[in-house]
């Protein structure tokens, strides 16, 4: 009995020790709310996407949404009353040849675009190896990229000029010349998609050197080991381990023929029949004040160039690739 009591007394003495509150939350006294319990961690992640969001709705999805809106307008873009008319924007286009010729045009920068895939692969996969002076080498290859494309248009408006810089380094050289190299609609197209393939080719050379630079070395080496030389670890490592990224260099460079705008409006303004659908969608807007056909034909390429990004995913589609 006495040592009962004792033990009783002890337990009351602590309970009145502790606080009223610990007394009354009793055995939940310890256990606390963690973050995950917290309203606050369900919006939080759309608090951080706020703000991109807003961007891209603004400047993306809303001039996107006024664009097909206007397409069915006959409108010139100053006057406050907006015609509706339906589909006949979209019937005068598919109706008028000309207006679709200008595609051909696409045909050289497409062309181009595969020049300049091929280049970047190549220097990637030379500069992925051991290379003495490789980071001056990767520096010069994507420094092109970095300036303004119509910094690059005055640049080479000035190279490809009579008695310009090309006409003097082919005067050094003893070849004398009086060709107008953007006199004439071949010859201008083909200079103007030279100038695209040196300003582009460091872009793809990034792409394809980081997803070599991916690859783990313990496949080369293995391949070293096995006796196999540069091209096939190219042929049986790389290129399998960078057909994601090949694919969407393409997607890029079928897109980016179609939409071609800065180097010939700078250099040549579509003259000498180097106009570009982009530069006559541009001239029917702001020259000759059809902003209702020229949204429809904004929209008719972005029709066109995201059905040839369906098709060109359906063909070669994206699967996963395991080496190992």
């Amino acid at each position: 009995m006495t040592g009962r009591s004792s033990t009783d007394k002890a337990k009351a003495d602590t309970q009145r020790g502790r606080p009223a509150a610990d007394r009354r939350r009793g055995p939940a006294a310890g256990r606390t709310r963690s973050w995950r319990d917290s309203p606050l961690r369900r919006i939080t992640p759309w608090l951080f996407l706020a703000a991109p969001l807003a961007l891209l709705i603004t400047f993306t999805y809303v001039p996107v949404a006024s664009m097909i809106s206007y397409s069915f307008t006959d409108w010139d873009g100053v006057s406050p009353d907006r015609e509706n008319v339906g589909f006949d924007n979209y019937v005068r286009i598919f109706t008028r040849p000309e207006l679709f010729r200008v595609f051909f045009v696409s045909g050289y920068y497409l062309a181009a675009s595969v020049v300049q895939i091929v280049v970047a692969l190549y220097f990637a996969v030379i500069l992925s190896f051991n290379l003495r002076f490789r980071n001056f080498f990767k520096g010069i290859l994507f420094f092109p990229y970095l300036i303004n494309g119509v910094a690059i248009g005055f640049v080479f408006l000035y190279f490809f000029q009579d008695g310009g810089t090309l006409d003097s380094v082919l005067a050094w050289l003893g070849v004398s010349t009086d060709h107008a190299w953007l006199g004439d609609p071949t010859s201008a197209n083909v200079s103007l998609a030279g100038v695209s393939v040196w300003r582009f080719t460091g872009l793809n050379f990034v792409l394809f050197l980081g997803a070599i630079q991916s690859i783990p070395g313990e496949l080369y080496e293995a391949a070293e080991l096995d006796g196999a030389g540069k091209w096939q670890q190219f042929r049986h490592i790389i290129a399998p381990s960078i057909k994601p990224v090949i694919s969407l260099s393409a997607i890029l460079a079928i897109s980016g023929s179609l939409s071609v705008f800065e180097i010939p409006y700078i250099m040549t303004g579509g003259a000498t029949g180097t106009q570009t659908f982009v530069i006559q969608t541009i001239k029917l807007a702001f020259q000759f004040n059809k902003t209702g056909l020229a949204s429809a034909a904004a929209v008719v390429l972005l029709l066109i160039i995201l059905l040839i990004t369906w098709i060109q995913r359906r063909l070669v589609p994206d699967d996963k690739v395991d080496l190992v």
